[in-house]
């Protein structure tokens, strides 16, 4: 049920949903105007054929592919050098010493201090 507030009573009542939407008698305005174009070009269909549009950057996924599966021997995470030596050795102390942290907390919560 909906409800409204009533100028007469002071106090809620019930109403229809129209009623209780738009109150103390206010009614939407429907605009009569169609709203200004956002885009300037119009929308192309699908079916109107193949797209125009063309990438202007140059496709640098063959040459990553030759770079990233080169045999090597190195993990494809640590290809780029140091900057992936770093981020991979900072990630793994973080998460050593997360576990070690974790593991003293937990000692701590099983054996707690005695008071006397």
């Amino acid at each position: 049920m909906y409800y409204k507030f009533s100028g007469f009573t002071q106090r809620l009542v019930g109403a229809g949903a129209s009623a209780a939407y738009a109150p103390q008698g206010f009614k939407p305005v429907v605009s009569t105007e169609s709203p200004s174009l956002i885009f300037a070009t119009p929308t192309k269909i699908a079916s109107e054929g193949p797209s125009t549009i063309e990438y202007l950057g140059k496709n640098r996924v063959p040459e990553l592919q030759k770079f990233f599966q080169k045999p090597d021997g190195l993990p494809v995470h640590l290809k780029r050098g140091l900057p992936d030596q770093l981020l991979y050795r900072t990630t793994m102390a973080l998460t050593i010493g997360g576990t070690i942290y974790c593991l003293i907390a937990l000692y701590m919560a099983a054996n707690p201090k005695k008071m006397k």
